[in-house]
């Protein structure tokens, strides 16, 4: 059961004041004291009263996120609660709330401006950055600390933190896969291209395919929201043509899945007759695990994102004239059955 301050000093035999300022990284407090009771801490499972620090630190101690609602819900998707489970592990560790907050497109700039008035959260992290995405110069007018998780290019990606997988490189090398298996007909599934990890993932296609002499099919690169229907519907029409896609590269597993469902209503068997690879963000209830999975897949953990997001920010808020920090995580590629030799013509 956790203990709060005043149990845990009774328990080492020091004063509230010494453990509180041992926990939160005073410079007085003897080395071999402070590890003394972080050990304690930690093994009698104490969690700080978010409350009673926001009162001694004049903060909040509440992390926000502001989710935009419109008529594409990029952001309403599954791996969302895999990177807040991440981030919430973080958050309950050192004592902070998460706010959530909803708003539609065009109420994001207040929403904002709110956050920064009302001192109702000491950061903000930012989801989904579009190209040139203008929260990245707001929330640097309003002087709020923010960690994007992703990269809002035609911008200085330099001057703000941010977390990002490095998408490029990913579907390069999952292309480049696919061609040394001999696929030329090779279709992309990804997601709206006006957000930036869509972007960097067809630029990734097309210098793979152009590293190879290849022109790509316009005709086989499409962009959409990340759905099942949407993977299902484009994948019928790659398969249905005079000349089939011979393999299909998707941008989540939730596409994946619904090109899955194409290809065997078609009467197809995948990887035999057509290759698929798809984005594997590790989802905890979505597995592509067992001992050849069933998609060969670039591979990243959105709950490790999740906890890295928040470490970054919660030293912003202690730190705020640290220099921005930046963190590109490579993204495996995961060899399963859904891949195989193009097959002859």
């Amino acid at each position: 059961m956790p203990v709060n301050l005043k149990e845990l000093a009774r328990t080492l035999g020091l004063s509230q004041t010494t453990v509180s300022r041992a926990l939160n990284g005073y410079p007085e407090v003897a080395e071999a004291t402070r590890a003394r009771v972080l050990e304690a801490a930690r093994r009698y499972n104490y969690v700080p009263n978010a409350r009673a620090r926001g009162l001694a630190t004049g903060r909040s101690m509440a992390i926000a996120h502001v989710l935009p609602i419109s008529d594409s819900h990029e952001l309403v998707n599954p791996v969302f609660t895999d990177f807040i489970a991440g981030a919430s592990e973080i958050y309950l560790r050192h004592g902070y709330d998460m706010v959530l907050k909803l708003v539609a497109d065009d109420e994001q700039e207040r929403t904002y401006r709110e956050i920064a008035a009302r001192g109702t959260a000491d950061g903000i992290i930012v989801h989904a950055p579009h190209t040139g995405d203008p929260r990245i110069a707001l929330l640097h007018e309003l002087r709020l600390p923010f960690v994007v998780h992703g990269r809002a290019s035609r911008g200085r990606d330099d001057d703000y933190s941010w977390v990002d997988i490095n998408n490029l490189r990913a579907f390069a090398h999952a292309t480049d896969f696919l061609l040394d298996l001999g696929h030329r007909r090779i279709g992309l599934i990804n997601g709206l291209v006006s957000m930036d990890f869509a972007r960097r993932r067809e630029e990734g296609f097309r210098q793979a395919l152009g590293a190879r002499g290849i022109a790509p099919d316009e005709t086989l690169i499409t962009s959409g929201e990340m759905t099942e229907s949407y993977g299902y519907r484009t994948a019928r029409a790659f398969l249905e043509r005079e000349r089939p896609a011979t393999a299909i590269l998707c941008s989540s597993m939730i596409i994946a899945i619904g090109v899955r469902r194409a290809i065997h209503e078609l009467g197809l068997e995948m990887g035999r007759d057509v290759s698929v690879i798809t984005h594997d963000d590790e989802l905890s209830y979505l597995r592509n695990a067992g001992e050849v999975p069933m998609f060969t897949a670039t591979r990243s953990s959105v709950r490790m994102a999740g906890r890295l997001c928040a470490e970054m920010l919660i030293e912003s808020i202690a730190n705020p004239d640290a220099p921005p920090r930046h963190r590109l995580l490579d993204a495996a590629l995961t060899v399963g059955a859904s891949t195989g030799p193009a097959p002859a013509d």
